[in-house]
């Protein structure tokens, strides 16, 4: 009996024992809201004077948002040294770090601000949701914003319900897509780009060969900053791809760049014309600047079709130079901001613009437009659509008269963070945007994504014996790709056109025809200094380029591109001949049905060409002459061929071309300029040749 008496009073001992050490842990670890009162630090008054100074500063900026967050949480970290329970100081870090580059670090202040006194601010749990939702932690984030839904007042939760739920739908859509990952490289562009400053906005040319960006430095032009933010003004800069590198920017200053907001908006895919936005970033225009040799034009303001008093952001040029794409908020669109179509008329007038309607437009915000040089498929940037959290990046492409359904191209190039201004190469290797992920150099970074395509044994694309049978001059046969490679479907032809004796950089426009409808489509310049042109070929298109500069022959060249031909890039440069005597070009674009001399109708553009300049130069006197392969006898192809330089002189003389000063001759197969023993060389050899006789 003694013994059940000690081993029950020595159980009631642990036991009050037990409560106490539980009592004084709890006051240990429990967290009670700590104001920032004497009473709280009778022994550390000084402390508390420097501390209130601090916090005084930081509610100053924090008051006026934007950019001033971060210039907040510099004193707010301090004050937080000196009393780190305090709820209204916890919430204030919290929603300056959501506001800041290294967002997920709001998460431990929201919650030591839930933990102090949850009633702090009725959108706590919302910010935390936000700041789950941003680190990937998904289920997290909907249960916070489940319990933001809940403690709603019946008023609130009409009217903040739809905005609950599509967060909700953007958290469950993170969660599918990161089980899928795209198959990518993100690589930071480095600190020969990027500066502490931000970087954003890139836009690249065609081949890769040049980028575009906006910055907020202290080298703008003017050096000012702007009040609204308390950020330089923007201006832009200018980087140059040399063996893969990507060299140090230059600031183009005047008058490109001004003492105001200047920005990258769109840029032309053989880089000569630049659109930027001008003026302050409540209130601005889109402008139009070329590239005159090595100097940039003044910025032409465009036209009402396109600005107008609401707000237009984004432009992006079609590979024609006659089409744009545009985003405004003006009234009549579906949502925040839409995206739009112009076109250039025979005026050079930019047309009503048309709205690409709700396939690609939603109720919310669409934004950051690209269109890629194949001409079909556009990149753009939307709230709506399936995103996984702010602006994502989606995918359309316009086949068979409609856009089809935006495709979200995928984490990680988006993330739940706002990803907008997305640019892609030519031959869709690589992409570039900006992002204010961790470990960058400061505020917004440009990255590189390198796209490496599904998860296979690598194929070698060699696109040599492509280039070789698309750079020839006249295309009489079906062009196929040896190995089928999903790839764009473009040629991208690029160069440099000078003249033919000296090589002298020219300045000469570049007439892109569409040889089945006889109908100019385009037309470019070549860069006056160094004769450099990049024109793309959509594919799908018999396609007729004559080359004209003043007191030059016009050159031709025919590439005949079948729909199925994926991305090629062909380099070819271009000398021009003077119009002298005996000076002679092969019309690369006049074409006859198989062994006969009847003109095929894609012909037209090219004689008619050929007809406008002797008409402008009425004392001109030309040799029409044909040329043929050496398959079959001499006297077969020499009849053939004088019968198809006769068809052309006809058709000159139906023009109102005076015959006297038409002659025209058959040369069948004795002058080749190629091999006849392959078929590359045989199909040069079959040709038609205009020659200078007299001026």
């Amino acid at each position: 009996m003694k013994n059940i008496k000690t081993s029950y009073m020595r159980l009631l001992i642990l036991s009050f024992t037990f409560l106490l050490i539980a009592g004084a842990a709890g006051k240990l670890f429990s967290q009670t809201n700590v104001e920032f009162k004497k009473k709280n630090f009778r022994e550390r008054k000084h402390e508390l004077r420097v501390a209130l100074k601090e916090l005084k500063k930081a509610d100053n900026l924090y008051e006026f948002g934007g950019g001033n967050y971060m210039l907040a949480l510099e004193h707010y970290l301090k004050a937080q040294d000196f009393n780190p329970n305090n709820v209204s100081l916890n919430y204030k870090i919290g929603n300056c770090y959501l506001n800041s580059v290294d967002r997920t670090k709001s998460i431990t202040y929201f919650e030591n601000a839930i933990k102090l006194n949850p009633k702090i601010s009725q959108d706590l749990h919302y910010l935390l949701g936000q700041a789950f939702h941003l680190n990937l932690e998904f289920d997290k984030a909907i249960s916070e914003y489940k319990t933001y839904k809940e403690l709603l007042s019946p008023l609130n939760l009409a009217k903040y319900t739809k905005e609950i739920e599509k967060k909700i739908i953007e958290a469950t859509n993170g969660k599918e897509l990161i089980k899928n990952p795209v198959r990518v490289f993100i690589d930071n562009l480095g600190n020969t780009v990027n500066t502490i400053y931000p970087e954003y906005s890139p836009i690249i040319n065609a081949d890769e060969s040049m980028m575009v960006f906006t910055s907020s430095r202290d080298n703008t032009t003017g050096g000012k900053k702007d009040p609204f933010d308390s950020k330089y003004f923007e201006d832009v800069y200018i980087s140059s791809n040399i063996g893969g590198t990507w060299s140090a920017p230059i600031n183009p200053g005047k008058p490109l760049n001004s003492r105001l907001h200047d920005a990258s908006v769109g840029l032309s895919p053989d880089g000569q014309v630049l659109q930027i936005y001008k003026g302050r970033k409540r209130g601005g225009d889109i402008y139009e600047c070329k590239l005159k040799g090595k100097k940039w034009s003044k910025p032409d303001k465009l036209s009402k079709s396109i600005n107008s008093k609401y707000h237009e952001s984004s432009a992006s040029f079609g590979p024609d130079g006659r089409t744009l794409y545009f985003v405004s908020n003006r009234p009549g669109g579906y949502g925040e901001g839409d995206i739009y179509m112009t076109k250039k008329n025979n005026k050079g007038r930019w047309t009503k613009p048309v709205n690409l309607g709700p396939i690609i437009n939603t109720e919310y915000s669409e934004e950051g437009v690209f269109m890629h040089p194949d001409g079909k498929t556009l990149y753009f940037s939307s709230k709506g659509h399936k995103t996984m959290g702010g602006y994502d990046i989606f995918k359309s492409v316009f086949e068979n008269g409609q856009w089809s359904e935006p495709e979200n191209i995928g984490y990680p190039i988006n993330t739940p963070d706002d990803d907008v201004f997305f640019t892609i190469s030519a031959n869709g290797l690589h992409g570039y945007y900006s992002s204010a992920m961790a470990g960058g150099y400061g505020g917004q970074d440009i990255y590189m994504i390198t796209f490496m395509g599904p998860e296979k044994p690598v194929i070698n694309n060699n696109e040599d014996n492509l280039l070789a049978s698309l750079a020839k001059p006249v295309s009489e046969t079906v062009i196929e790709p040896t190995v089928e490679i999903k790839s764009n479907k473009l040629t991208l032809l690029k160069g440099t056109i000078v003249d033919d004796i000296s090589s002298s950089p020219l300045k000469a426009i570049i007439d892109l025809t569409d040889n089945v409808r006889n109908e100019v489509i385009a037309s470019f310049e070549s860069n006056s200094a160094t004769g450099k042109y990049l024109v793309s070929l959509p594919s799908g298109v018999n396609y007729g380029i004559a080359v004209k500069a003043d007191g030059y022959l016009f050159h031709s060249e025919n590439f005949d591109i079948p729909a199925a031909t994926g991305y090629n890039e062909i380099v070819k440069d271009i000398r021009m001949k003077k119009i002298e005597v005996g000076n002679k070009i092969v019309l690369n674009n006049i074409f006859f049905d198989f062994d006969k001399a009847t003109l095929r109708p894609e012909s037209k553009s090219e004689l008619d060409r050929l007809s406008k300049m002797l008409s402008d130069m009425p004392t001109l006197k030309i040799e029409i002459s044909g040329h043929t392969d050496n398959i079959g006898s001499a006297a077969y192809n020499k009849t053939l061929s004088e019968n198809r330089a006769k068809s052309v002189v006809d058709y000159l003389v139906n023009n109102k071309i005076a015959s006297d000063r038409l002659t025209y001759k058959g040369y069948g197969f004795d002058q080749p300029i190629a091999p006849n023993d392959t078929k590359e060389g045989r199909q040069q050899n079959r040709r038609t040749e205009f020659k200078v006789v007299s001026k």
